[in-house]
């Protein structure tokens, strides 16, 4: 990858970060309130957790952005951390922090899934082996 896309790639990292970092009124949200009436009462916790959603998703998205800044700096930043192939720049600019290739994101989607949806063997696999 050329010096000017990598710079192009930092700037877009830093200015997604200075976005991420801005002060947030999702934290208001989640303040605990009160109210006799249970309508209000579940309104105020969809709030709730929507704001804390969101919250942990601008987080997880920082740390992810820091984390690519950090390969940047070391010189590391698109080659894909499983296969240590060069991730493609039409990747990198969609998602600016990929830390792997297409084909290795897509394993780690696919065992991150079975791993949190309780996935099982088809039945008819296990008796082939």
């Amino acid at each position: 990858m050329h010096q000017s896309e990598l710079k192009q790639f930092q700037e877009t990292i830093e200015q997604l970060i200075a976005e991420l970092e801005r002060p947030l009124h999702a934290r208001e949200e989640i303040v605990l309130e009160t109210s006799a009436d249970t309508i209000d009462q579940i309104g105020n916790a969809t709030n709730r957790d929507l704001a804390a959603s969101q919250l942990e998703l601008r987080s997880s998205r920082l740390r992810e952005l820091r984390s690519a800044l950090g390969r940047l700096q070391v010189r590391i930043y698109g080659v894909c951390l499983e296969c240590e192939s060069e991730i493609g720049v039409k990747r990198l600019r969609a998602v600016p922090w990929a830390r792997y290739c297409i084909s290795c994101q897509e394993l780690a989607d696919l065992s991150w899934s079975k791993a949190n949806a309780g996935w099982a063997p088809d039945a008819t696999l296990l008796r082939r082996s």
